[in-house]
Parts: structure tokens; C-alpha cells; sequence
């Protein structure tokens, strides 16, 4: 019997379908809504996402910050050297990826205009380096906003606005939690007027969210590791949804990836269920590797806002976790069909069951 390969999870996707720019207004994007009961699609505006939750409901956010996290330098031959941040490990260190023309080795000296870079050494597919001031303050300073390899432009002012989300405040992800960008005042404010409860968590998205998996088989694919904070006052929120039998909708899969990496380390804690089969989730901080695939058990979300994703990537797997590879599938081919834009600057997708507008 064979597994799950990744080809499994292929589309076509016509190159001028990338989006390159966000559009004028946040929230004004469209919105593919897949019941998940029935496969049914409808073509909406994101605009319209409070009409498709109930009073009550629960949206969880992600609050990460996006760091100006690449900059360039060179080295002492003059060659070019890109870095770009993935994460910090200590006050002036960091794991970061390394591009050049020629290869990169342990002790070079990086000229940058923030100072000197040194490569301490390999780790895994990441180097080591160490700054001449604390990470985040060094990249803030001297980086520039590190654009998706697929946006063929280069960084300007306007992505400083708007590859950040309004409600940003943890400084830390590499990359934006992109179906938060598509959240405006007026969008909140419709929200807070439908009765929909808010919520945050804390995932730093890495450079490796955009990284291809390597192996045909999916079950050999190992991912990056991610450092995500789960809050009381999160977990208490999701008691009270509960409680009141309504729904924990997350926005985007790195808020997926944060409370069911909870979920998972309560039981690991062996933390009793209550109400039934739903477990009681407890305050988390930690890293994450966790691949949600065809297969998984959801122990918190039941809704997901998410942008659409790269063929064969482990985003669109989670995506097909929560509704089934064939409608996620067809609801992709739909959308190609009608031209939405895809990924970081493009349309949304709903995968909701219960209410509809």
C-alpha cells in the first residue's frame, strides 16, 4: 500500500495568478467559503467574514510582529552575501540562512551596514551567526522587509505597512501570518458587532514556512521549528466558546499550528479531559515541528480563515487535514478557474460548517 506522497498535493497555477501587491484596502479581498459538510463553494468578499460566524464564536489571531529581517553584506573578497534572519537564539546570535555565489564557511567575517557579521558554524540547513547589537534591534535598524521568493520586486516602503498586520505587537516572524493581513478596522469593528469573541496567540513564523518539501514521501518530511506562545487568557477564551457550544475559528494555519501544538503538550502533560471528549487547554510556550496532515485529530479549531498555498507545501496539506484533500482540491481548481490571487498578497478561503451568510 503506498503513502502519502506530496505530488498528491499539486494544482496548476498559472504564474500571473501570484499575487505581487496587496490591494488598496485589506479588506476587500475575496473570500472562498468551502462548507465542510457538504463541499459546497461560495464566491465572497473577505469583507463579509462576520455574516459567516455566529454571536459568541471565537477568532483567534496571530500577533506576531515581522522583523525587517533580511540584509545584505559582503564578504572580505567582495563576494555578495544575503542573510536572512530565522530566528534569534541568544542576545546577539541567530540562526539565519546564508546565500552567496560561492560557499559559505565557519569564521567568515560578513561587512554589513550595521557591522561586522561573523558565521559561527553549520546547523542543519541554518548558520550560526553573531551580531555586532542584540538581533532584533540589528535587523530593525539595518534590514529590509523580507518579501516572499515568489513577489519577483523588490521591498518597498509600502510593504513596511503592509506586510505587517494592524494588530502586530510580538516582534519575531520572518514572515507575515498572511490571512491576519487581511484585517482592517472596519473588519474588526464587524466583527465586534456580529458578537464574535477575539483572541491572540504568538507563532514567529520562520524562513522555512516557505521551504519545499524534499521527499516524495510525505511522512519522512521533518519541519522547521517555530516558537509559539499560547496565553491564559487564550485558553480561557476557548473554554468559554466551548462551553457556550460555539466555535474556535482560527486565523490562518499558524494559529492552527500554535493551539493544536497546545493541545498536544496538554495531553503530553497528561492533562485530563473535560466536557466530554474536548480537552482542557492549558498555557503553552514552546517550539513546534508539528506537521498536520491527512489524518490528524483536531482538538481545538473547528473553522479556519487561510490564504491560499503552494502546490505540494505543508501549508495546503494542514488545509486538507481540516476539510479533505479532494474538496480542498476542487476548491483550489474553482479558484484558478475565477482567477483569485494567490498567497502572501492574495485572496482568503474560509473552510467553515454551521453558519452561512
Amino acid at each position: 500500500m503506498r503513502g502519502v506522497l506530496r505530488t498528491d498535493f499539486t494544482y496548476d497555477l498559472p504564474p500571473e495568478l501570484i499575487a505581487q501587491a496587496p490591494l488598496p484596502e485589506r479588506s476587500a479581498g475575496r473570500m472562498l467559503v468551502l462548507d465542510r459538510e457538504t463541499g459546497a463553494l461560495e464566491d465572497r468578499r473577505v469583507r463579509e467574514l462576520p455574516a459567516f460566524l455566529a454571536p459568541g464564536d471565537l477568532l483567534v489571531l496571530n500577533d506576531t510582529r515581522v522583523v525587517a529581517a533580511r540584509i545584505f553584506g559582503a564578504k572580505p573578497s567582495g563576494g555578495r552575501v544575503e542573510i536572512l534572519l530565522e530566528r534569534a537564539v541568544a542576545e546577539r546570535e541567530a540562526l539565519a540562512q546564508l546565500r552567496a555565489s560561492k560557499p559559505i564557511r565557519e569564521g567568515l567575517e560578513i561587512s554589513t551596514p550595521g557591522g561586522i557579521v561573523q558565521v559561527i558554524g553549520r546547523e542543519s540547513d541554518l548558520w550560526r551567526i553573531r551580531l555586532s547589537a542584540p538581533v532584533l534591534d540589528f535587523f530593525e535598524r539595518w534590514g529590509q522587509v523580507p518579501l516572499p521568493p515568489y513577489i519577483l520586486r523588490a521591498a518597498g516602503e509600502l510593504d513596511r505597512q503592509r506586510y505587517q498586520t494592524v494588530f502586530a505587537r510580538e516582534p519575531g516572524a520572518v514572515a507575515a501570518p498572511t490571512a491576519s493581513l487581511h484585517f482592517d478596522e472596519a473588519l474588526l469593528a464587524g466583527l465586534e458587532a456580529r458578537g464574535v469573541s477575539l483572541a491572540f496567540v504568538t507563532l514567529h513564523v520562520g524562513a522555512g514556512t516557505f521551504q519545499p518539501l524534499r521527499e516524495d514521501d510525505v511522512e519522512s518530511h521533518v519541519m522547521h521549528a517555530e516558537r509559539a506562545t499560547v496565553g491564559a487568557a487564550t485558553c480561557e477564551a476557548i473554554e468559554r466558546a466551548r462551553a457556550a457550544g460555539r466555535r474556535v475559528v482560527a486565523a490562518g494555519t499558524t494559529v492552527v499550528r500554535a493551539l493544536e501544538s497546545a493541545a498536544l503538550n496538554a495531553v503530553a502533560e497528561g492533562a485530563s479531559k473535560e466536557r466530554g471528549a474536548l480537552l482542557r487547554l492549558e498555557p503553552w510556550s514552546g517550539e513546534t515541528r508539528l506537521f498536520i496532515k491527512p489524518g490528524f485529530s483536531f482538538q481545538v479549531v473547528d473553522a479556519l480563515l487561510t490564504n491560499f498555498h503552494l502546490p505540494e507545501s505543508t501549508l495546503l496539506m494542514l488545509v486538507c487535514a481540516l476539510a479533505g484533500r479532494e474538496p480542498v482540491l476542487r476548491a483550489y481548481r474553482h479558484a484558478v478557474e475565477a482567477r483569485y490571487r494567490f498567497f502572501s498578497y492574495g485572496d482568503a478561503m474560509l473552510l467553515t460548517t454551521g453558519v452561512s451568510a
